[in-house]
């Protein structure tokens, strides 16, 4: 799994984990150490996730209770800004041999994707 979120002008660290993502590991492991204080470091701002089991296991709905979100319909043909970016990485990645150079790999092109795209993709 490979986890980031974005902001018009800023971006979190990208979380790659291996193995099943729970509710309790999505709180545990995103939400507490990275949501929570990115969001606390940008005033206004509201957090959107889509309907994955993870997001909407009642103990990631009671952590967000704390932030202001957007909810997900159920079936939404709305494409969030964070969807196309994901696929623009895609097409960028070069095979690699391990999972530790996927990991590498995907890591460097977050780091490198310029801020520019991200607010081409928000507006």
């Amino acid at each position: 799994m490979v986890w980031g979120v974005i902001a018009y002008d800023s971006r979190s660290t990208l979380i790659v984990r291996h193995g099943t993502l729970t509710g309790q590991r999505y709180v545990d492991d995103i939400l507490r150490p990275r949501v929570g204080p990115f969001l606390n470091g940008l005033p206004g701002a509201i957090f959107q996730q889509d309907n994955a089991r993870p997001h909407t296991a009642r103990v990631a709905q009671d952590f967000l209770r704390h932030f202001q979100t957007l909810p997900w319909p159920a079936r939404s043909p709305y494409i969030p800004p964070v969807e196309p970016m994901w696929d623009q990485l895609k097409r960028q990645m070069q095979s690699c041999r391990s999972a530790h150079d996927l990991d590498l790999a995907v890591q460097d092109l977050w780091a490198h994707l310029p801020q520019e795209n991200i607010r081409c993709l928000i507006n």
